[in-house]
């Protein structure tokens, strides 16, 4: 693993938010002032191919990328603010439903903010 993945790789998992690629580039360049984004778009492909980090999509905004451990995310539908949530796991359950062998699930609750409720409110009175 390059020296740049390495960093990249303990940007992602000691952060506590979802970063994107252009927030990764700019925690890199830090460590690394002639990183370029090609070089951290290469390697985060990279790290989510060696299963090293997770990619969450959210539609209609930029990927973002966090770290291995084992959680969900609420998704809001208004502003694509994610919020990690801790449910049961469902590796076993789901294994058994689909017969196949499984790498992993993602799973992601669609909602409202609060803060998108309280704009809606707003406009609303």
């Amino acid at each position: 693993m390059t020296k740049n993945a390495e960093y990249i790789l303990e940007i992602i998992n000691n952060s506590d938010k979802h970063l994107t690629a252009e927030q990764i580039y700019l925690l890199l360049k830090e460590k690394n002032k002639k990183a370029v984004i090609a070089t951290v778009y290469n390697n985060l492909s990279f790290l989510y191919r060696e299963g090293l980090i997770r990619k969450v999509p959210v539609e209609g905004y930029p990927d973002r990328y966090d770290k291995m451990k084992q959680h969900d995310h609420l998704v809001c539908r208004r502003c694509g603010k994610l919020t990690d949530i801790t449910l049961e796991d469902l590796t076993e359950k789901l294994q058994e439903q689909i017969g196949v062998p499984m790498i992993s699930y993602d799973l992601k609750i669609n909602y409202i903010c609060d803060d998108c409720l309280k704009i809606e409110k707003e406009k609303g009175n």
